[in-house]
């Protein structure tokens, strides 16, 4: 349970940090797509660890071995599977927490949900995970790429310090220029040198990653419960550490008024389109053409080189004491992963839409 996303377009994940691999496997992707596999893999050197001294230092590659589903450099419409090998798992750094739970993590919870848990790395909730979806995510981009849409992201909060230019007035292109990716180069020192410090304290930061959907067409998304910004929160609320998710103007729309708020029309050729972009390209569950963006909020990783009370599986009161490789925040390395979550909702909404015409 839990394991699969998406209706048509549907993947599933598997694999533990710790264990011998993870992987996905993809049904319902469509026959003839072009499969790239340097960029299936640049996608994936985006997310891995090591990249930098404000990221986790475990050494993995994350070399993606294709399975089945891709004939003469294309896919053919039979389900794609994708496998990582784990390379650098140090389990021992984890002995000491095999009987205590640690402070905000899944140990708790799965022992209690399932009456047993992998402590090593947190097992399947670990966010070594995300390394599949990346993959699966990779086949959506390139889904998408023939449609003319692209799923982009960028950091535009670290704790307190915000990027306050609107990513319309920002070039995106230069997100991957530096280690935080940010796409402005003085916010992102100033981002880097705020998550450095954080980590020599010995401690964890959150921050925000803001996601903009380029090239959508009217019309993705359906009525009352499978709404688009809907599936788009459920994709990312499901991203480890997420904590928060808003699209279009967010909680702050709340501070204007109806008539500063609205949307108002015009045409431009033969086309609709909206003066403002409030709505964040989605009114009533669809895609309006307008650039869909939204934010996602990430808690400090849970995760600290500290001492922390807890207790142990007997209710004893322990002492719980940071070990291993982490990352001291998260955001940067997520990038990748809330553009990949969201390319497979659209690459789903997308055959949504063609089976919805094809029916009618």
């Amino acid at each position: 349970m839990g394991n699969t996303f998406g209706h048509l377009f549907r993947i599933t994940t598997y694999g533990e940090s710790h264990g011998s691999a993870i992987g996905v496997t993809i049904d319902g992707c469509p026959a003839g797509i072009e499969i790239d596999e340097e960029y299936i893999q640049s996608e994936l050197a985006r997310r891995k660890p090591g990249q930098s001294r404000i990221t986790t230092q475990r050494s993995e590659d994350d070399q993606v071995e294709i399975l089945s589903g891709v004939f003469e450099g294309k896919t053919t419409g039979t389900p794609l599977a994708m496998m990582i090998r784990n390379q650098d798992q140090k389990s021992k750094d984890y002995s000491h927490i095999a009987d205590k739970f640690r402070p905000s993590h899944a140990d708790y919870t799965y022992q209690e949900k399932y009456g047993v848990r992998d402590y090593r790395g947190g097992g399947r909730s670990s966010a070594r995970e995300t390394a599949a979806r990346v993959a699966a995510g990779a086949i959506a981009k390139l889904m998408l790429k023939q449609q003319g849409i692209e799923s982009l992201a960028f950091v535009s909060q670290v704790g307190k310090l915000k990027l306050e230019v609107p990513y319309t007035e920002l070039d995106l292109s230069k997100t991957d220029d530096n280690a935080v990716r940010c796409p402005d180069s003085d916010t992102a020192q100033a981002m880097f040198d705020l998550i450095d410090e954080t980590r020599k304290n010995r401690d964890t930061i959150g921050g925000v990653v803001t996601g903009v959907i380029r090239g959508v067409p009217v019309g993705l998304g359906e009525p009352v419960f499978e709404k688009l910004h809907a599936e788009l929160g459920r994709a990312m609320l499901s991203i480890n550490a997420v904590k928060g998710f808003e699209y279009g103007s967010g909680f702050a729309g709340v501070e204007l008024n109806g008539s500063q708020h609205n949307d108002e029309f015009y045409q431009e050729g033969d086309r609709v389109r909206t003066k403002s972009n409030h709505s964040g390209g989605i009114q009533g569950g669809i895609s309006n053409g307008e650039d869909i963006y939204y934010r996602v909020a990430f808690k400090p990783v849970a995760t600290l080189m500290q001492d922390q009370a807890s207790v142990d599986q007997e209710g004893n009161e322990v002492v719980v004491s940071g070990k291993g490789r982490h990352d001291p925040c998260v955001v940067p390395r997520a990038v990748p992963i809330m553009e990949a979550m969201a390319a497979l909702v659209i690459a789903d909404f997308l055959l949504i839409k063609r089976s919805n015409k094809l029916s009618g």
